[in-house]
């Protein structure tokens, strides 16, 4: 039985070596964003954010939107990722 596995896999990785090689892999992107997402800018615009939802969930009737909140936080944090990140690649 064990010769036949062998066979089927023909010396390839398991899925289980795999997955642990990718779990391995950090996006450098994603981290820069955490980075960038505690700073002061960051934190203030994910504030107001925040402070949009919890008045628009709150009504039960409202045409009001957090898109213009939303944007402010993601070209703050894209602004900040664009100076850190280029630095780094090669």
């Amino acid at each position: 039985m064990v010769f036949e596995e062998k066979m089927i896999t023909n010396g390839e990785p398991d899925e289980e070596e795999e997955e642990e090689e990718e779990e391995d892999m950090v996006d450098p992107l994603d981290t820069v964003r955490q980075k960038c997402e505690e700073t002061h800018h960051c934190v203030h615009m994910r504030e107001k954010l925040e402070l949009c939802e919890t008045r628009v969930g709150s009504r039960s009737e409202t045409q009001e939107e957090c898109t213009e909140e939303l944007f402010d936080f993601l070209h703050a944090r894209d602004h900040c990722v664009a100076h850190k990140l280029f630095h780094s690649v090669k």
